[in-house]
């Protein structure tokens, strides 16, 4: 289990999801009632523990000119999946892998491509691989938000301040 977080780490972490990029932390700071010095000091120990994992760009695939996106639902054996796993990351058009805790449908596959020749050529590796594809969808888009547990507002500044 995690550590527990408090208002500041929550304020942070709301922040660093809705744009981690071009927020600064003397922004962050003056929206959560402390210093600059103490915002980044806390995303260093978030980063330390494991909490932040990471930066990633959100990448508009299409843009990028890969217009092809689609979701493969699969089923491994639970005792292979961290095997499958690996092995499907190494597969050229793959950007997303997700466990499932089911019995079946258990791994969740995003690929990009370019064209139907790049999606045959994953679904040929997928199947190759011993996995079974339960379906296969079509994806349009993708939205994400940063999660509500983490919304920081002014009154949670004030009590910070108070204390």
């Amino acid at each position: 289990m995690g550590r527990e977080l408090d208002n500041v780490d929550r304020g942070i972490l709301h922040h660093l999801q809705r744009d981690a990029r071009n927020t600064t932390t003397q922004e962050i700071a003056e929206t959560v009632g402390t210093s600059a010095s103490t915002v980044r000091n806390r995303i260093e120990a978030l980063e330390e523990d494991g909490i932040i994992k990471g930066y990633h760009p959100e990448i508009d695939y299409e843009a990028a000119n890969l217009p092809l996106r689609v979701l493969f639902v699969c089923t491994a054996p639970a005792t292979e999946r961290t095997d499958y796993i690996e092995h499907l990351l190494e597969i050229q058009g793959v950007v997303d892998v997700r466990e499932m805790l089911v019995g079946r449908r258990n791994i969740y596959v995003e690929v990009v491509g370019t064209s139907t020749e790049d999606i045959t050529r994953i679904t040929d590796t997928l199947h190759e691989s011993g996995m079974t594809v339960e379906s296969s969808e079509i994806m349009r888009s993708r939205h994400i938000q940063p999660f509500n547990h983490f919304h920081f507002s002014e009154a949670d500044a004030k009590d910070q301040r108070e204390e």
